[in-house]
């Protein structure tokens, strides 16, 4: 007997791409059920290539009639609802920052902390890290088992599809009215993003840095170590799907590029692409569509001790937010969410 699974904000770019990744993956489901506001109700999204769904009103849906619900609709949503849900029974696999720092609630990438899974019943929630995060700690997970990282820096060039539908759509606008010659119109982001990078993503914070800069350091601590000191530089770059970083690491024992490709080579989730050459490394485009970290251009960092640079890439729709949502709930159903017969 399959679970019945709920995907909240199904018509949403994130809320679609869970979709799409919980048919490809052929996830256990007896029942898939597409949840959206008020407004969205009626209307259909697909479901992968098995065909597609009635989008019912979140705000009536019986969450008792679910095993599983998976979040993405935004921390608003996810405060009034996700609490609801956990208490009828279940499982909310939430994508904002909502309950992130919650003491009680785990914040997972299966290939990194798996084990903190087991601490899921306390709320009935589990927190799904943001997506510039996701990608690092995935990279960083075999470095830090093998060479213990002390400090990282990181600098990320986040795709415009981590500010969802709109985002893309005024990239797509403003480039075109670029060539056309039409005045430029912003509504997402604080600036131009068509030829243009915006080194502000997220509302800042006191001490200067924006929250997504202090998401990336607190998710990191909380997932990866919290004796890793860290700290990012968030930009928006024009570009439609992928986040990309640069991440500089210090580490406890000695390190250089051929032992750090041989840690890295091999774990799950993670692809090392890495040749000293013309295109032999992998930038957003290649990342598009695929589930995996890819990681190139690993070299010494010569200005410090034990140090080392890479390059990352993901798909911020898959691995930084949907597919990272399905591998939990994957986990979630192989090792302690057990359906009754």
């Amino acid at each position: 007997m399959g679970y019945r699974v709920a995907v909240v904000g199904a018509t949403g770019a994130v809320g679609r791409e869970m979709l799409t990744t919980l048919a490809e993956r052929n996830f256990p489901a007896d029942e898939i059920i597409a949840l959206a506001s008020g407004r969205s109700a009626g209307n259909e999204v697909s479901f992968g290539e098995k065909g597609t769904l009635t989008v019912q009103d979140l705000a009536t849906f019986d969450f008792s009639k679910a095993d599983i619900a998976l979040f993405s609709a935004g921390g608003d949503v996810s405060l009034e609802y996700a609490p609801k849900a956990g208490q009828a029974g279940c499982v909310v696999i939430d994508n904002s920052s909502a309950f992130r720092m919650d003491p009680d609630v785990p914040l997972v990438v299966p290939e990194v902390n798996p084990g903190a899974l087991a601490r899921y019943g306390k709320k009935n929630i589990i927190a799904n890290p943001n997506c510039s995060t996701a990608q690092l700690v995935v990279a960083m997970k075999p470095l830090h088992d093998a060479f213990g990282i002390k400090r990282a820096v990181v600098s990320t060039y986040q795709s415009v599809s981590g500010a969802g539908k709109e985002g893309m759509d005024e990239l797509f606008n403003q480039t075109r009215a670029v060539y056309v010659n039409d005045p430029i119109e912003r509504e997402t982001f604080t600036k131009q993003i068509a030829f243009n990078v915006i080194p502000h993503i997220d509302k800042f914070m006191d001490d200067g840095f924006t929250k997504e800069e202090w998401k990336m350091t607190v998710e990191t601590k909380k997932i990866l170590d919290p004796d890793i000191d860290v700290v990012a530089q968030c930009v928006r770059v024009p570009v439609f799907i992928g986040h990309s970083e640069a991440v500089f690491i210090e580490t406890k024992k000695p390190i250089d590029a051929e032992t750090a490709r041989k840690a890295m080579h091999g774990f799950p989730g993670l692809i090392v692409l890495d040749h000293r050459a013309d295109e032999g490394y992998v930038t957003p485009v290649e990342s598009a569509g695929e589930d995996a970290v890819y990681v190139s251009r690993i070299r010494v960092d010569p200005t410090v001790k034990n140090g080392l640079v890479f390059w990352c890439v993901s798909d911020n729709l898959r691995k930084g937010a949907a597919l990272n949502a399905v591998q939990i709930a994957e986990e979630l159903v192989a090792k302690h969410l057990k359906k009754a017969a």
